[in-house]
């Protein structure tokens, strides 16, 4: 009787120790998941561009040689100025004497000659697709006069984007002592790029191109955009200190992820990361856009010279989750029943609520679309007299 009751009460033990296994393991299956994808990159980031979510991190802050994926700071820098309407796509430079600065024997190039006239955008495409080096020289003396006020202007910007890891030397991310960043700040800098540019995949996608009206081809070191569906860019790296590295965008159902893989030793090693990492977070996660179940109503104004205003989502929500978790997702919505004029164009009137189960996961502003005025003293008197004469 004893054994028995004995045994009874280790397999309970056991199956006990069995389902808090399993409620541990399912806690931690993403981090199983990424432990079986065994990236052998040193370091290495996997972020929703959309909302800044970090999916998968290893070293994601040690200082790391970039090679040139620091093109893509140049490349920003440069559409920024075009932003402003210093340059134009179209517009034609001269490249200078500094054309070669810093760039040594078996550097990639376009070829590009001094005194040559180039057009913006052909140094753009040079950079971005055969990772040419003089392009960024020429790019960096069109928005800044010379390479070193450019260099400042990359650390500068680098900072007001919070890549706290990273500091530049060159335009070109040829090896210098003290160039430095991490897995991490490659992903600031490439989100940057890919959600205030995002014509940038115009040229990030292509495989196979040429420039000077045919006069130089250009092939893309990034093979995922031949081999991988959905890639988007967006550049690749070599040298023998920063050894292989990308920072690799691609898309699937309206998410768009950025890999960043640094020291691989390999460049299919580089890839083959970049894919694990890419395929683990459109397996997992969906990026969607919760709405209020219903149309919002219009809220009435005291003392307007409108009855109502009509409220709105300040800005869409955006939100990534796993996609086991797609299910678990409710809405509240917290208006106000009326409002006092005068009301302002954008002014808050509520709120929209997002939880994923119990966790509130956004907060959306309910806002005016519209502005109302304020009765004046005869509009008062007149919308009463009508009330009267209603009554009446």
């Amino acid at each position: 009787m004893k054994k028995s009751r004995l045994l009874s009460v280790l397999l309970c033990l056991a199956l006990l120790s069995g389902l808090l296994a399993t409620f541990a393991s399912a806690a931690d299956s993403g981090s199983a998941i990424l432990d079986e994808m065994d990236v052998n990159a040193k370091a290495a980031v996997l972020v929703d561009p959309d909302t800044g979510e970090i999916l998968y991190e290893k070293n994601a802050h040690a200082h790391n040689y970039p090679a040139s994926i620091t093109k893509v700071m140049t490349c920003l820098l440069t559409l920024e100025a075009v932003d402003r309407g210093e340059l134009s796509l179209e517009q034609t430079v001269t490249a200078s004497s500094a054309l070669h600065t810093g760039i040594g024997e078996g550097a990639s190039t376009a070829d590009i000659k001094e005194g040559e006239q180039i057009r913006i955008i052909d140094l753009l495409y040079a950079a971005l697709i055969p990772s040419a080096n003089e392009a960024c020289n020429v790019m960096a003396e069109a928005v800044s006069g010379d390479v070193a006020s450019f260099v400042e202007l990359m650390n500068t910007r680098a900072a007001e984007l919070g890549m706290e890891d990273t500091h530049f030397v060159n335009c070109t991310g040829l090896p210098a002592p003290g160039h430095l960043t991490s897995a991490y700040d490659i992903a600031l800098m490439s989100r940057q790029l890919l959600l205030h540019h995002p014509d940038i995949r115009q040229y990030t996608t292509i495989w196979t191109d040429s420039i000077r009206n045919g006069a130089f081809g250009l092939t893309n070191t990034n093979r995922l955009i031949r081999f991988y569906d959905g890639a988007t860019g967006l550049k690749t790296g070599f040298t023998a200190s920063a050894q292989y590295c990308m920072s690799a965008a691609a898309q699937r159902n309206g998410m768009e992820l950025i890999a960043v893989v640094m020291k691989a030793p390999t460049t299919a090693q580089r890839f083959q990361d970049a894919s694990c990492l890419l395929d683990y977070g459109f397996a997992n996660y969906a990026l969607l856009t919760p709405q209020p179940e219903g149309p919002l109503a219009p809220i009435d104004v005291l003392l307007g010279q409108s009855k109502t205003v009509q409220p709105q989502l300040q800005r869409e929500c955006r939100l990534l989750v796993e996609k086991a978790q797609a299910d678990q997702i409710t809405t509240r919505v917290d208006l106000a029943r009326d409002v006092q004029a005068p009301v302002d164009p954008g002014q808050t009137l509520g709120e929209f609520q997002v939880y994923v189960g119990e966790q509130l996961r956004d907060t959306v502003p309910i806002v005016a679309a519209q502005g109302v005025e304020r009765l004046s003293v005869p509009g008062l008197f007149s919308q009463l007299l009508r009330r009267l004469l209603f009554a009446g």
